[in-house]
């Protein structure tokens, strides 16, 4: 017998409870998990508060052996289209504070967590419009609703983009097509993004989760060792990106923020910023919808 006992791992009852707060949790019999990100039970209203639970979650899901696949989206019609009022009062009091704790540390963690410390397969779910994206698009498998919009918001916030959706849109648009969606914001419908590579199905929103599970199914149709190396080896292009490029870009956009020494999250210039992707135009600086065909495209 051995001199030492393991030490315990998560159970699902305790951190589902844990984390209900910021996260709506599901598991069947077989292990896989549904993850529904929300906002007091509606879509995700950006704060630091779920901006660090997002990194925990991943990490205790990762930890408990009884997980073997993790479906993960958002809440009602939108993804994330809006900031809580008072969710970045930290960034207004102390920036320097907020730039490295909440910011930098946290957000790193979440990406990096979303790609290293899961040992299981993960489908990710864009249930509707919405920025910060590569929550989803870097899961093993995407999935779109019809009406869902893919963009990012950073630059015309004035902020530098890249604390993972510069990962995210590099490595599945190309470096031409990422250098014009962070540069102006372009707005990305659920029929583009699937023609771009960003996503791997569109289907209606009502069967979202439905299909979800369709494909959790064949997943999980096969041993469990076998999902778990092949989750690895699937992946790998995302760790070498994650190992190469994250840390360096997450540094220049926060050494941004401090030289510029402004705040950049409040809703209401949120809110303001993405009215275009609400609107259908394809981004703030003409009223061409995303739809449009661009020179070139057939």
């Amino acid at each position: 017998m051995s001199l030492q006992d393991f030490l315990p791992t998560p159970k699902f009852e305790e951190y589902s409870r844990l984390f209900s707060d910021f996260f709506t949790m599901t598991r069947r019999d077989d292990g896989v998990l549904l993850v529904k990100a929300h906002t007091r039970g509606g879509p995700i209203q950006l704060n630091v508060q779920n901006h660090r639970a997002l990194g925990q979650m991943l990490k205790t899901v990762g930890a408990d052996p009884e997980n073997e696949l993790l479906i993960l989206t958002g809440t009602g019609e939108e993804f994330m289209m809006d900031s809580d009022p008072e969710g970045f009062r930290l960034e207004e009091e102390d920036l320097e504070h907020w730039a490295y704790e909440y910011a930098y540390k946290d957000g790193r963690i979440n990406v990096s967590a979303l790609v290293n410390d899961l040992e299981i397969p993960t489908i990710g779910l864009m249930n509707g419009p919405g920025f910060h994206t590569e929550i989803v698009t870097m899961c093993d498998i995407t999935l779109a609703a019809e009406h869902a919009v893919l963009f990012d918001l950073h630059y015309d916030i004035g902020s530098v983009p890249a604390d993972g959706i510069h990962n995210a849109f590099q490595e599945l648009l190309g470096t031409k097509r990422a250098a014009y969606a962070l540069l102006t914001g372009e707005a990305i419908d659920a029929q583009r993004a699937l023609e771009y590579g960003l996503v791997n199905e569109v289907v209606p929103a009502e069967r979202l989760i439905e299909r979800a599970f369709q494909i959790a199914d064949h997943i999980m149709s096969q041993p469990r060792t076998v999902r778990r190396l092949t989750t690895q080896i699937v992946r790998r292009p995302w760790k070498r990106r994650i190992m190469e490029d994250l840390d360096g870009g997450f540094g220049i956009q926060m050494f941004g923020h401090v030289a510029s020494r402004h705040t950049i999250h409040g809703r209401s210039h949120i809110r303001s910023t993405v009215d275009y992707a609400r609107e259908g135009r394809r981004n703030n600086f003409d009223d061409a919808p995303p739809h449009t065909p661009l020179p070139g495209d057939s």
